[in-house]
């Protein structure tokens, strides 16, 4: 047990979150569920915890007594109801789970500023028993009958209705997708006829305490008349068959499956991208061929920016950001993939790195004045960003050797150092960068020394020095990579985020998201040098043949699309993971993927640039461009090396685990 610092929400329509929040707490919700019901309950020594099999019918003879015993009136429906229940057990009523048995979104604690449960409340009537009655009385809200008042709410709407609120449907998806078992769920009607039973019991209860005087509450005594009702529809769910569930066992191996929302703005995207990105392709390709050695190329085409207008007006907009779209990191991943097949694609949805990264930071860790200040403005698109971390003069790859440093002084962060990589400091709207540095801290630990401080881009002693080349490419499109000096930069100390010493514990919450995004944007990028690299296969030849009667020609064409696959299943499979148990417990699988995805993309661009001969290395195809942009993935957020290292310690750990296990 522990004191936690959160929120809670006693109204379950959160009326007063926006939609996409109210989304993505919904789903945290659900997630929570999951997880509370895969627990290893020998594992955990639970097994004495309760009665354990035959959890339904015990609940149905408990929930009968309770009513009789408090009873008002005879209402049939609840007899007959009672009866049906007792005759219809589910034939698995011999499942076992550590169940809550009052599972709402009333009775659990969210992170202050995050989608994210970080405790649950009032366990007094948990048990071991069916996992479904728990999750079936969870869904209760989305079978209410409308004649009967939804207990705390501010809409007269359906709880379906209410904008934001993730569909039935997506909720079950997510929760059978978080404890690997396949959609539908036998006998769901049975056991959301025995939540509407037991809501129907307590109901009764509470109104019998009230005649003698004994409840407590303003709104006690209106429950008796609520008890008819409900009982009726309990006993016309049953009656009118088995409702139409989601099938997940006819996915065809559909692994990573999407929430309906999700699917909606994958679509919505595809089409976009159809009807107005690709054919702006030559358009942009040119602007920036023009204006190569001219101050120009740091600003953005005109058709860039009536695009993200567009794009911003039909709502696909700021898609990164779960509290915001909410779409979880599943859903986002195959979006990430569409747009990353068009270079200056994930730009035009305002999803484009830095700019995401430094956006989950100050919306995960930043003030109220932080987010007014700087989040909403990027949000709004109005500004961009930039992110400061390596530096020249150590070996990044071990971030602790950065010599950056930030002295508190008076009322001031004093800010001296050298950093560069600093993606996006070119763009003409750039106006803050997030710098990384050393601050003057007694902690012990090496990862408890650096912190992240907001620095405005005008700030005095802020000195871009140089645009950094990658392949002989600035990388304008993408705001270049610079070279940026800090001499005695002096902030306000309110520019500090979250506070002395918690840089590392940013960086890590920064970069698990982020490597999803990077490595599908990747992955798209790859479909699009396998695209061209087909379209010259089957256009040119060589001896008589098009190139792709040729066997190595078509042997590169095959091993392109498996590598492709399997690091689309290996980035989802990490997406899936953050989403489930978070981004500290995906780090094995974040760290994986980050490996795979850029040497994967690499291999397929230089097989397409073979195939295209000396034109796959020229100005007139964007192959040589795309190989550049992704062989820097493989130095960027630490080189393969730092991660391989990191996987391989992770799995000797877990592998010593069982080892140990065994003996």
């Amino acid at each position: 047990m522990e004191h936690v610092q959160g929120r809670i929400f006693r109204d379950i329509t959160l009326p007063d979150v926006r939609p996409a929040e109210r989304t993505a707490l919904y789903v945290a919700l659900t997630e929570t569920l999951a997880r509370l019901h895969s627990f290893d309950i020998r594992t955990l020594n639970l097994m004495e915890y309760g009665r354990g099999k035959g959890y339904c019918k015990r609940q149905v003879i408990t929930w009968t007594k309770q009513y009789e015993r408090s009873a008002h009136t005879d209402i049939p429906a609840m007899n007959q109801l009672a009866q049906w229940l007792l005759d219809n057990l589910p034939s698995n009523d011999n499942e076992e789970s550590l169940i809550h048995g009052d599972f709402r979104i009333d009775n659990v604690i969210f992170h202050p500023t995050e989608a994210r449960v970080i405790a649950v409340l009032d366990w007094e009537l948990s048990t071991i028993g069916h996992p479904m009655s728990d999750l079936a009385y969870f869904c209760s809200p989305y079978f209410w009958p409308s004649e009967v008042p939804l207990f705390v709410r501010s809409t007269d709407k359906k709880f379906s209705e209410i904008t934001g609120m993730p569909a039935f449907e997506d909720l079950l998806i997510i929760y059978s997708h978080c404890r690997s078992i396949s959609l539908p769920i036998p006998d769901w009607n049975f056991h959301l006829a025995l939540s509407f039973f037991k809501l129907a019991g307590i109901l009764q209860g509470i109104h019998a305490r009230c005649i003698i005087g004994n409840a407590s509450g303003e709104n006690a005594s209106i429950y008796g008349a609520m008890v008819k009702p409900i009982a009726d529809y309990g006993l016309a769910l049953v009656k009118r068959g088995n409702l139409t569930l989601p099938d997940t066992s006819k996915s065809s191996g559909e692994l990573f499956l999407q929430s309906a929302k999700g699917q909606h703005v994958l679509e919505q995207v595809k089409s976009f991208m159809q009807q107005h990105v690709y054919p702006a392709q030559q358009e942009v390709l040119e602007y920036y061929i023009k204006n190569e050695n001219s101050p120009v190329r740091w600003k953005k085409p005109l058709v860039i920016e009536k695009l993200k207008e567009k794009a911003k007006a039909e709502g696909l907009w700021n898609m990164f950001l779960p509290a915001f779209s909410g779409l979880t990191q599943t859903d986002y991943a195959f979006i990430a993939e569409e747009t990353g097949k068009v270079f200056f694609g994930p730009e035009i949805f305002n999803c484009q790195a830095p700019d995401t990264g430094n956006m989950e930071v100050l919306h995960m860790y930043g003030t109220d004045e932080q987010k007014r200040q700087w989040l909403e403005p990027l949000l709004a698109g109005q500004i961009q960003s930039c992110f400061c971390m390596t530096e020249p003069d150590v070996a990044s790859s071990d971030a602790t050797n950065m010599e950056c440093s930030i002295q508190r002084d008076g009322d001031s962060f004093v800010i001296n150092g050298k950093k560069w990589w600093s993606s996006g400091a070119g763009n003409s709207t750039c106006k803050v960068a997030i710098v990384m540095g050393k601050t003057t801290n007694s902690s012990s630990s090496r990862y408890k020394q650096h912190s992240m401080i907001i620095v405005p881009m005008d700030s005095k002693g802020v000195e871009i020095v140089r645009a950094l080349k990658v392949f002989g490419y600035e990388d304008t499109p993408h705001g270049g990579h610079f070279e940026v000096h800090f001499n005695d930069v002096r902030v306000p100390v309110s520019n500090l985020i979250l506070g002395e010493g918690r840089g590392f514990e940013i960086a890590q919450g920064r970069l698990g998201p982020g490597r999803i995004h990077h490595c599908m944007r990747t992955i798209g990028a790859a479909e699009s040098a396998l695209q061209l690299m087909c379209a010259r296969a089957a256009q040119r030849k060589t001896f008589g043949k098009r190139l792709y009667q040729h066997e190595v020609v078509a042997h590169w064409i095959a091993e392109s699309r498996i590598a492709i696959e399997q690091a689309r299943l290996l980035t989802l499979r990490a997406a899936k993971a953050i989403d489930t148990v978070g981004s500290a417990r995906a780090r094995k699988e974040i760290a994986m993927i980050k490996v795979v995805a850029p040497r994967m993309a690499c291999a397929v661009a230089d097989r397409a640039i073979q195939v295209f001969g000396g034109a796959g290395v020229s100005q007139d195809f964007p192959l040589a461009f795309m190989y550049a942009a992704v062989r820097t993935l493989r130095i960027a957020d630490g080189p393969d090396e730092v991660h391989l290292s990191a996987i391989a310690k992770m799995e000797l750990l877990e592998q010593s685990k069982r080892f140990a296990a065994k003996m």
